[in-house]
């Protein structure tokens, strides 16, 4: 693979999307898709559409972070692709401008509708990665609604917001995901690290009411629930009590893909087992990946 492929593709954090593709299964779940089958085939090539539109949404979403990250990078992290000089500053601009567009363009070809969330999700990403990622409360507020938007863009497969609310789980749960992440290049953030802690209990309780509440397949999610709670919590108390830049990035790590896990939990409450199983087969894509290229 020659370096500047490579450095395209570091920019773009493979590992990470899956999880975005597992957000559109969910939404999609949640809408109840998988409830209804069969479909026409439209529904089944907008399904598809969503889940490429997401992907790109993404990539395009982390470029732009490294974009205009990259005079921090140049101090703190020399050898990521843009301060090394294997993408050019201009060039990685493009790159992820036309992952974005190319993610509107597959939205507004499933619905406009989905159309209209891809563009208010791109509105959110870009003020992320522009503007409120340095704020101790707008940054992990702002990500975390960059992912509730990306369910929501599941659940317009079908046009079905009845179950909206859900969407704060994510909201919530990479709030808790970013707060560890502010950590990650010098250490010492044991506080929030504790209140990560507690929002990750929040999103578990959170869950498993939305299935009492809405009389949903509680004991059918719960199995991935415990897997979903020892993923997250078993390297957040290592970061907590040993709290080195190394596991504060490896439970940052663990946050991001478990997300898979907490999709497929929600999925499984909305419809099959066997549609929880189908998302997480994206599991072990995304630690595979996680091996060759960076998370965070």
């Amino acid at each position: 693979m020659s370096p500047a492929l490579q450095g395209y593709l570091k920019l773009a954090r493979p590992a990470n999307l899956p999880t975005a593709a597992a957000d559109i299964v969910t939404g999609a779940a949640v809408a109840g898709l998988f409830a209804g089958l069969p479909h026409e085939a439209m529904i089944w090539s907008n399904f598809i559409a969503l889940v490429f539109a997401s992907v790109f949404l993404y990539a395009g979403g982390v470029v732009f972070n490294d974009f205009f990250d990259y005079k921090i990078d140049q101090i703190e992290r020399p050898e990521r692709p843009i301060p090394s000089g294997i993408v050019s500053l201009k060039a990685a601009a493009l790159f992820g401008t036309v992952l974005m567009v190319l993610g509107i363009a597959l939205a507004f070809f499933a619905d406009p509708v989905s159309g209209s969330i891809a563009l208010v999700l791109s509105l959110s990403i870009l003020t992320y990665d522009a503007f409120s990622k340095n704020n101790a409360f707008l940054g992990p507020f702002n990500m975390g609604l960059c992912r509730s938007l990306n369910l929501l863009l599941g659940m317009s497969l079908l046009i079905q917001f009845d179950y909206w609310l859900i969407a704060l789980t994510p909201l919530v749960y990479i709030s808790a995901i970013t707060m560890i992440s502010q950590g990650e290049v010098h250490g010492n953030n044991k506080k929030n690290i504790a209140f990560a802690g507690v929002l990750y209990l929040i999103v578990l309780l959170g869950i498993i009411t939305a299935t009492l509440y809405w009389d949903l397949q509680t004991l059918q999610a719960l199995p991935f629930l415990l897997v979903f709670a020892f993923l997250i919590f078993k390297p957040l108390i290592k970061a907590y009590r040993q709290n080195s830049p190394e596991n504060i990035k490896k439970a940052v790590k663990a946050g991001v893909i478990s997300l898979i896990v907490m999709d497929a939990c929600i999925a499984v409450a909305f419809s099959f087992w066997w549609v929880g199983l189908l998302i997480l087969l994206l599991l072990p894509l995304s630690m595979l990946l996680s091996r060759m290229f960076a998370v965070t």
